[in-house]
């Protein structure tokens, strides 16, 4: 994973309640056995047509949010089914935080476990920066080791952030690599081993 600390960029202001994974990244599309490429079908049923042709007016197909890195969304964001694919196409995309009032809680941890950066504010900490990004197109910088989110005309927003996947998130370390920092421990252990 790519370690995260500082993030800044003009957010995607995405004004949906329960947004669930077959929205985010629809079951047609989950036959790739890679983690990568599921960025392009990201919310499809709703960037696209029944013919493909992008439907104009959805906020990922307006060019002013091209290149976000913060998605904003409203309550209960990621709920449904627990697919995985759901952050593979978030992070594919080129979405590295996630803001809402609130996570379905296997979406929330699957996004830390992947190297998105899930933020909880207040519902009306939300509104207000959605309104702002609906409004223009409205910057914000993320910072992780300060756990603040500061808004491009000074608007300050805290939020907390369990310390173990803090850690993980600043220093880019999925499960995998936790496990490598114990690798010489577990290697004289194994030495150690009778074998029967």
């Amino acid at each position: 994973m790519e370690p995260i600390n500082i993030v800044k960029s003009v957010i995607t202001p995405l004004d949906r309640k329960n947004v669930d994974t077959d929205q985010i990244i629809s079951k047609e599309f989950l036959k790739r056995i890679e983690r990568t490429g599921f960025g392009q079908y990201l919310f499809y049923h709703w960037r696209f047509d029944a013919e493909g042709n992008a439907i104009k007016d959805f906020v990922l197909n307006k060019p002013e949010f091209k290149d976000s890195k913060i998605l904003v969304a409203q309550d209960n964001f990621g709920c449904g089914s627990s697919r995985e694919h759901a952050p593979w196409a978030i992070l594919d995309y080129g979405f590295n935080v996630v803001i809402a009032p609130s996570f379905a809680d296997i979406f929330h941890n699957n996004c830390f476990k992947n190297g998105i950066l899930p933020i909880q504010l207040t519902e009306a900490e939300c509104d207000e920066i959605l309104a702002k990004g609906l409004a223009k197109p409205y910057s914000l910088e993320v910072s992780l080791e300060a756990q603040t989110v500061t808004g491009e005309d000074g608007a300050v927003y805290k939020f907390s952030i369990d310390p173990y996947y803090k850690e993980t998130l600043l220093n880019g370390l999925d499960e995998i690599a936790l496990t490598f920092k114990y690798e010489e421990q577990i290697a004289t252990y194994e030495a150690n081993r009778i074998a029967f």
